[in-house]
């Protein structure tokens, strides 16, 4: 590990590591750069960073306690709003876990779990070209980001054409899928898939020949294979440091063993690199929605599942955009889930994001920030942790209202309540 990371992973409080001499910023938790609450700090030594530390917990929207009180169907609107681009992703691996719980996995009919990847892999075009467009207005090329925007309409409207929808497609569900592919369809995307290409690969030659968008990402804030895997980080955050894992490949769900995917990876851990895998993936994702669309199995697209599984209990992964994807349900026996916990992948990969940084320029923030592809409204969970004493304590949320009430009349901390 390098000396570095050891500085990084002792520091138990950014103060404690920052030295007095050092001049420090905070970034967050509003800030126009985040978009969604999260507070940064920096420790700088001149214009170079020394140190960084990150607060979590100002966004937390009770989604799995939410979960708890409603039927598996009214989940579903619930699920892929957990992240609204990453919702296919979400309610892919919701579904699973109810096909697990209900034990009709197995019976799914094979053209739903091609529909449902379908819709998984243009999101995945969506989220990847949506990711690299912020990226070119963060380092400073707007051109790139007006093009890649507009760009982007092409896999939107090949969303709203299956779906109805741009964002959050209702499209999956326990069983298999909402609705059928109409036959008619299958052209318009196909033509839309081949205009997409010709876009993105512009867009791959844009990052590869324009000399000042690359020199704003090249070598910088740079992670080692080894650091990437000792942080924990995932997703094409990992892949861009040259570690060769990706859920679809490693442990195919769905239908994903029978397409063709491929694990993108490139190897120097910088910005460049990881937006190289992200465009690689888009590429990819291309071409397995296009194998899909000429080999989609014939038959049903859903089987009936149970309005109150059997006691049980299931866990599911996903290869979303940003990572994996983790949720773990338990079912009683009644129509609504017992526990529902969801991992959503930005919050392994904010370590390696704090970490990266540290001996960067202060503008190199917005570019090293963006590289692993922040989403904190999906990210943020309820621990309370006594600074003076590292002490840890979660409740429940009635348990959280008695004692804000009584910290609200006494004033005091809830760790003496």
């Amino acid at each position: 590990m390098s000396d570095e990371l050891k500085r990084y992973g002792e520091s138990k409080r950014f103060k404690e590591a920052a030295k007095e001499e050092q001049y420090t910023i905070i970034v967050g938790p509003q800030h126009p750069h985040t978009h969604e609450p999260l507070s940064y700090r920096f420790a700088l030594e001149g214009e170079y960073i020394a140190c960084t530390d990150a607060v979590i917990g100002y966004n937390h929207r009770g989604i799995e306690k939410g979960m708890e009180n409603r039927n598996y169907l009214q989940n579903l609107y619930i699920v892929e709003r957990v992240c609204g681009i990453c919702s296919a992703s979400h309610q892919i691996t919701y579904v699973q876990v109810c096909d697990r719980l209900a034990e009709i996995e197995d019976e799914v009919p094979d053209r739903a779990q091609y529909l449902r990847v379908l819709v998984a892999e243009l999101e995945r075009m969506h989220s990847h070209m949506l990711w690299y467009s912020i990226l070119g207005h963060d380092a400073g090329f707007d051109t790139f980001f007006m093009i890649t925007w507009r760009d982007r309409e092409i896999v939107m409207d090949l969303l709203e054409l299956i779906s109805g929808n741009r964002v959050n497609y209702a499209w999956m569900q326990p069983g298999g899928v909402s609705r059928d592919l109409p036959s008619d369809y299958i052209p318009k995307l196909k033509k839309g898939l081949d205009q997409l290409r010709k876009q993105v690969e512009y867009h791959y030659e844009v990052v590869e020949t324009s000399r000042t968008f690359r020199a704003r990402l090249e070598n910088v804030a740079k992670v080692s294979k080894e650091d990437a895997l000792k942080l924990g980080c995932n997703g094409p955050t990992l892949r861009g440091c040259g570690v060769e894992f990706d859920i679809r490949k490693d442990a195919p769900y769905v239908s994903y063993k029978e397409l063709p995917v491929k694990v993108c990876v490139w190897p120097n851990g910088d910005v460049l690199d990881t937006t190289r895998v992200r465009l690689d993936e888009v590429l990819n994702s291309i071409e397995i929605c296009q194998y899909i669309l000429d080999n989609l199995p014939s038959g049903d697209v859903k089987i009936k599942f149970p309005k109150r599984p059997p006691p049980n209990e299931a866990a599911a992964r996903s290869e979303a955009p940003r990572g994996t994807v983790i949720h773990y349900g338990i079912s009683d026996g009644t129509d609504k889930p017992y526990r529902w916990r969801i991992r959503a992948p930005t919050f392994n990969n904010i370590p390696t994001a704090l970490y990266r940084l540290i001996g960067n320029n202060i503008a190199d923030i917005p570019v090293g920030i963006r590289a692993m592809d922040p989403c904190y409204s999906c990210t943020d969970r309820i621990m309370f942790v006594d600074l003076n004493t590292d002490r840890k304590k979660i409740v429940t949320g009635e348990v959280l209202t008695h004692l804000a009430n009584r910290g609200r009349l006494t004033k005091r901390n809830l760790f003496n309540l």
